[in-house]
């Protein structure tokens, strides 16, 4: 990689002094990072940077699983870590307004300080920054109730690739006015502008939570499960997380730290969990609607929690995915199907892992909003080829009419695949817009789309 411009450097230095400009040589990111404090300082650096065409990455938490925080080229990192305040939660209107480098984490603990939820959570919540979740419109384990991360937004304050500043602080669930500028920088993966503070919004913190096991025979009634459990939880069900075989009889295999709640020779393990304002009365609902269907036939067994231990014990063996690199190399995916089609498509995949030498394939999902995680790879180094995996998964995803990225993002990874899910008429809209906010194309190239391709657009 080339450096970047020493004279810029040396202009973000006279800006940001010393300890807002760090050094840090990584092979896939940037080397040079700078640090801002507050807004203004983030204006002041992409102001600069423009003048002279200085590319930059803006970097959350780093962890990201679609590459959208790698350096390309000469690129400067942009970390907005020591932009990480809570500056209100406002418990009337149910709102936290908070800087981009607030880590997740606190912002969760900090709204339940006061009584209230913000519903975002997945495995890299102590390390992943809001707006690092607001930039790739975060998933995680409760969209099924509360949605992606751009439905707990209200309102948002952007830096332009120019500098200007666009404050839209916006506290109002309903604000009908025009576009919805929002939208335009959640999921850009920090393409079109650097968001620097979020209006979140929250909702009242549950009073109940009932978290259970459940082992189903076949596909079918994992579906009829979900919507039985839908259509009698008063809406109250937060996760719907199924495992295949594959995942859930290596992860609690014997001799590692999980034991099994239930036991292997099932078809598949379904965790769910309901959040409610009740706790007695809550619990004896979920019991009944389990009990019934048990009594349908759709659930073969089943383990309900009765403490917070044996809650957190059940979501670690869903959550413990790093174990499965233990498998030997492989590649993760992230992708999605409707119901309908899910089976049919994870059994095209199976076949044509099945006819390779030492397959590793593992299934799990969220699937109660259409998310698979599909592990593949080989347990023999030998065996693992990179582009034959790639042709495997998303040549399945595009005849199944599936989306090549369900919650990662694009990023650099998926680049390529991008085309997949979206028409060509779709993908010249997006670098129009790529174009007119960012002419110079110095905010985080070459991920979603080349600057070769956004430049010809």
């Amino acid at each position: 990689m080339s450096e970047p411009n020493a004279d810029v450097i040396q202009q973000l230095r006279d800006l940001l002094g010393e300890k807002g400009v760090r050094c840090d040589p990584n092979d896939v990111m940037p080397d040079i990072i700078v640090k801002p404090a507050s807004t203004a300082e983030v204006s002041g650096v992409l102001k600069i940077c423009n003048a002279a065409g200085q590319a930059l990455v803006p970097l959350g938490g780093k962890t990201g699983l679609a590459g959208g925080h790698f350096a390309t080229g000469d690129e400067i990192g942009l970390s907005l870590e020591r932009m990480n305040a809570i500056e209100e939660i406002d418990e009337h209107n149910r709102t936290m307004t908070v800087q981009a480098g607030c880590i997740l984490q606190v912002a969760v603990e900090a709204a339940e300080e006061k009584d209230l939820l913000f519903p975002l959570d997945f495995g890299a919540r102590g390390s992943a920054t809001v707006g690092g979740n607001l930039a790739t419109n975060a998933g995680g384990n409760m969209v099924i109730r509360y949605g992606m991360t751009r439905d707990m937004v209200l309102g948002l304050e952007v830096v332009l690739a120019d500098g200007t500043v666009i404050t839209s602080l916006n506290k109002l669930l309903k604000n009908n006015t025009g576009y919805d500028l929002k939208h335009w920088f959640i999921g850009a993966e920090g393409t079109l502008g650097v968001i620097t503070r979020a209006v979140l919004r929250l909702r009242p913190l549950p009073r109940s939570e009932n978290t259970a096991l459940l082992a189903v025979d076949t596909f079918s009634h994992v579906g009829d499960l979900l919507r039985w459990l839908d259509a009698r939880t008063a809406g109250t069900l937060s996760s719907f997380e199924v495992m295949w075989p594959s995942y859930y009889e290596f992860i609690t295999r014997e001799g590692y730290q999980h034991t099994p709640p239930l036991p292997h020779g099932s078809g598949y393990y379904v965790l769910v969990e309901t959040l409610g304002a009740d706790p007695e009365s809550d619990a004896a609902r979920f019991e009944e609607v389990l009990g019934g269907a048990l009594e349908e036939g759709l659930v073969m067994d089943a383990v309900i929690c009765q403490s917070e231990k044996e809650r957190n014990a059940l979501w670690e063996i869903r959550d413990d995915v790093l174990e499965l690199f233990n498998l030997g190399p492989i590649i993760t995916y992230d992708i999605s199907v409707t119901l309908d089609r899910m089976e049919a498509f994870v059994a095209e995949v199976q076949a044509q892992m099945d006819a390779r030498r030492n397959p590793v394939c593992v299934i799990f999902g969220h699937l109660g909003d259409c998310n698979l995680h599909v592990i593949l790879g080989a347990s023999d180094a030998a065996d693992f080829d990179y582009d034959e995996l790639q042709g495997i998964l998303y040549g399945t995803v595009k005849r199944f009419d599936g989306s090549v990225s369900a919650e990662h993002g694009i990023g650099v990874l998926k680049r390529e695949q991008l085309p997949m899910s979206r028409s060509a008429d779709e993908l010249h809209l997006m670098m129009g817009m790529k174009n007119m906010l960012d002419p110079k194309n110095i905010l985080n190239p070459n991920k979603i789309f080349t600057a070769e391709d956004v430049s010809a657009a």
